[in-house]
């Protein structure tokens, strides 16, 4: 009996002090609130994951970047190398150079690491990229994420910057066509521009200071913009909420899924593991950026058949399929076969993506908050446009090693660069109006799966001779899913007929309509589009 008493008194005051301690914590932090965030929801479908993708890769950046960066030296005066690549023996190189190669024969596992980071890099561009795509194609982009996507945009843009800083680092012959190229395109700016190039390289190209430079903004400016706009951008995805592709159960006012403990937690910590050893083993058995082969920047001397990274790699295709137009003004040159395919070209990209959500609002004038996916083949317009892009950056891609496919294949590179320039113009609004058709057609299918059902495959003959065939209704889930679904209409901005519109206004609905033109509308009695309005309805505050 004494211990008895005794071990409940041990255990009410452990109680207390538990409950004095979490008054203590909530008090300073959120703590009553990391329950409802150890509930939340996660949609379970395999699309959702493409942003912890990135996530992970860009941990796996930072994890092998910060070993990098204790044997790194980024200082361009010049030294004869007398390391342990015999080839290079005797020859004048930078200590950048020459410390990346001792990183790469002389550091334990050096290599490896150096081939994992470059691996990881690449895929997480790819997977910024990819998980844009889903954002646009399936409309998560729309009220209230807006500030998400500018987040989204600008964290594409920056690892974009972060891939060219790293890429120009080693100072490598192959890097330093880069960074000529770079310079070029500075200086293709009019009248600013060759202050520009001035400033970044330290004084006349190639200067002394462009990779010291490169490796604080490398290392330091932009991871550190790069993990702040991550944060917000997870702050923002908790606060509002995840989207969710549409099914039973699932509205604008809820999400449907699993719980982030322990479901989500184990699912995305395999995630994690998988791409840190997809790119170990990547790193380990697939050379990339062979420094050695290159050989040192040498300012008059250009790699040839010289790539850059995927990721832009439209820039160069771009460049190369440009007319050389120039104009002369005042004495002074203006480069516009440099200008306006590597600063007008990816500003209009950038600012496009940016506007976008704003534009497509404008349009359709829907101001709703959306919760709730699109699938792509119901928005044949938006869907159309980003296939258009997505063909229009890979024809600048394949024109970015125009010259290494031309010898592959033993074509002409004039022949093959004027294809590629009939192919850029062309080929996005091919692409446009055939991912509109087979949209729609997509559409028309399941009007018809709607109001005849699935054929069975079973033939009858009735006792008059006559042959039907085996119809059945679509599962109730799919009937679900297939029409709840908005439906909007073009913009009626004033009752036909009526004066005053301005051509702002006259623009708006033309666009409206261009946007809805052809739209399918699905077989939904009066009781189904109330209960489709009632789904859709915007959360309540």
């Amino acid at each position: 009996m004494p211990f008895r008493k005794r071990r409940e008194s041990l255990q009410s005051r452990a109680r207390q002090a538990a409950e004095r301690g979490f008054h203590r914590l909530d008090e300073r932090l959120p703590a009553a609130d990391a329950g409802k965030l150890l509930r939340k929801a996660f949609p379970d479908h395999w699309a959702f994951f493409l942003g912890e993708l990135a996530l992970y890769s860009l941990i796996v950046l930072v994890i092998t970047g910060i070993f990098l960066t204790l044997f790194f030296d980024p200082v361009m005066a010049e030294s004869t190398y007398h390391g342990s690549y015999g080839p290079l023996h005797g020859t004048r190189m930078t200590q950048a150079y020459a410390s990346t190669l001792r990183l790469s024969f002389d550091v334990r596992g050096g290599l490896l690491i150096r081939q994992i980071h470059h691996w990881a890099a690449l895929t997480f561009v790819a997977a910024v990229g990819v998980h844009m795509l889903r954002i646009f194609f399936t409309g998560a982009f729309r009220r209230p994420r807006e500030g998400n996507w500018i987040i989204g945009v600008t964290l594409f843009l920056l690892a974009l910057l972060e891939g060219f800083c790293g890429y120009s680092l080693p100072d490598d012959l192959l890097s330093g066509t880069g960074l000529r190229t770079a310079d070029t395109i500075m200086g293709s700016i009019p009248v600013v521009g060759t202050y520009l190039s001035f400033f970044a390289f330290g004084g006349e190209y190639p200067g002394q200071d462009i990779i010291p430079r490169l490796y604080t903004v490398h290392i330091l400016l932009v991871p550190g913009i790069l993990i702040a706009m991550v944060t917000a951008h997870l702050i923002l995805v908790v606060f509002l909420k995840h989207t969710q592709w549409r099914g039973p159960g699932r509205m604008n006012r809820n999400v449907l899924g699993q719980p982030m403990v322990p479901q989500w937690i184990t699912k995305s910590t395999g995630l994690f593991l998988i791409v840190f050893g997809c790119t170990a083993v990547l790193g380990a058995v697939a050379q990339i950026n062979p420094i050695w082969n290159y050989g040192p920047f040498r300012a008059d001397q250009v790699s040839s058949d010289a790539q850059p990274d995927w990721y832009v790699g439209f820039l160069e295709g771009a460049m190369r399929l440009m007319p050389p137009w120039e104009t002369q003004v005042w004495g002074h040159t203006i480069m516009w076969n440099v200008f306006l395919p590597a600063v007008v070209l990816p500003g209009v990209l950038f600012m496009g993506l940016y506007l976008y959500p704003f534009f497509e609002r404008w349009v359709t004038g829907d101001r709703g908050e959306h919760h709730l996916c699109d699938r792509p083949r119901e928005r044949h317009t938006r869907t159309g446009l980003g296939v258009a892009a997505i063909v229009c950056y890979a024809v600048l891609l394949l024109a970015g090693g125009n010259d290494v496919i031309a010898f592959g294949f033993q074509l002409s590179v004039n022949a093959l660069t004027w294809v590629l320039r009939v192919a850029v113009v062309v080929a996005p609004p091919l692409a446009f109006f055939l991912t509109k058709w087979i949209c729609l057609a997509l559409q028309r299918r399941e009007r018809e799966r709607l109001t005849e059902g699935d054929e069975t495959g079973l033939v009858s003959q009735s006792v008059y001779g006559d042959l039907s065939e085996g119809q059945r209704g679509v599962a109730p889930q799919e009937r679900h899913t297939l029409l709840a679904r908005s439906d909007p209409d073009p913009l009626e901005l004033v009752p036909p007929g009526a004066e005053g519109l301005t051509r702002q206004d006259r623009l708006r609905a033309a666009l409206s309509r261009w946007y809805y033109r052809d739209q399918v509308k699905m077989p939904a009695t009066e009781e189904q589009r109330e209960e489709i309005a009632v789904l859709n309805a915007p959360p309540r505050d």
